[in-house]
């Protein structure tokens, strides 16, 4: 780990983040509720993405890319993000998102993050309900190629074991706000999907030497299905951080009873939480990932399984900019 700061890195994110006491809500709730705002990482609206493309950025630098080529749904916050680092880098940039079945439509094809994806200057290759974007992703940087171009292709949601890093750095960020504002956090609590936020994290937390616990609310997959895919990626992170592999025993939990019929389709508890936190700290969260989180962190306090009286951590990871294209849900 005496290493870590010499990989390569740009700089994107407003760091450090805030870390903020939610009293309104905690007394809602029951708790003390703490707010790591990863929203508020600057590029393009914020979002725990710019952490993340930090290294990826960087590593497309030293191949020498010249385009990023990068996967995900019509309403993809890692999209938007990655827009715009390739922008601000100057970069081209090509997406691939796909429809994704079940999701409110009046406003999805054009709003949100899809605005601001043109907006940023992206090529915007939008696919049908069950196209590939992967194999139409891979099918692109071969063309690319043909044609002598240098394509940098990121992974969905920039969750590798370069895009992981971010969260490793992260974690190391959290704990001195902890230390510094002399705060008992019990648990940290984050919506997890493509695993990197979360792994990383753990990494970082692991590297660290601290035994906070991490919860991930699953926001598309199983409980059983998400912590395989966290614990394959935080074994990779600490191998390449030089660290045992085996680190990881225990320490990935899930739970992935949040999500209701799908990624990206709304659910009334989604509703409810967003609605409450908007109404009672004026924060901001979106219906994707946070939204459906803050539902599970608010369910699992209502049942008791978080306790009542605890000191929970949320890290928001941004993607408020969604909320304009569930316009109807809201």
């Amino acid at each position: 780990m005496e290493n870590f700061k010499l990989i390569p890195r740009v700089q994107i994110s407003h760091t450090p983040t805030p870390l903020e006491f939610l009293p309104r809500l905690s007394q809602a709730l029951g708790c003390d509720l703490y707010i790591k705002r990863d929203d508020c990482t600057g590029l393009a609206g914020g979002g725990n993405k710019a952490r993340k493309l930090e290294y990826l950025i960087a590593d497309a630098q030293q191949k020498h890319a010249d385009v990023i080529v990068t996967v995900g749904g019509f309403q993809s916050n890692h999209a938007r993000q990655t827009a715009a680092a390739a922008a601000k880098f100057g970069f081209d940039c090509e997406l691939v998102l796909e429809d994704v079945n079940g999701t409110p439509k009046t406003d999805y094809y054009n709003n949100g993050n899809m605005l601001l994806d043109h907006l940023l200057g992206a090529n915007v290759h939008s696919l049908k309900q069950h196209e590939n974007c992967h194999k139409y992703a891979q099918a692109l940087v071969a063309k690319l190629v043909e044609q002598g171009r240098k394509p940098y292709f990121v992974p969905m949601g920039g969750s590798n074991v370069i895009g992981s890093l971010g969260y490793v750095r992260c974690a190391y960020e959290l704990l001195a706000q902890i230390e510094n504002q002399q705060l008992n956090i019990d648990q940290i609590v984050v919506a997890t999907g493509s695993a990197g936020t979360q792994a990383g994290l753990l990494a970082g937390l692991i590297a660290a030497k601290s035994d906070i616990p991490v919860l991930g609310i699953a926001v598309s997959r199983s409980t059983e299905e998400q912590t395989i895919l966290v614990e394959k990626l935080l074994k990779e992170v600490l191998s390449y951080l030089g660290l045992d592999p085996n680190l990881a025993k225990g320490r990935v939990v899930t739970n992935g009873n949040y999500y209701g019929e799908g990624y990206g389709i709304p659910t009334a508890a989604m509703i409810s939480a967003v609605t409450r936190c908007a109404q009672l700290e004026g924060l901001l969260l979106d219906p994707v990932y946070t939204g459906k989180a803050m539902s599970g962190l608010i369910d699992l306090l209502a049942k008791g399984v978080i306790k009542n009286g605890s000191k929970p951590l949320f890290l928001h990871t941004g993607g408020s900019q969604g909320l304009f294209a569930y316009r109807e849900t809201f």
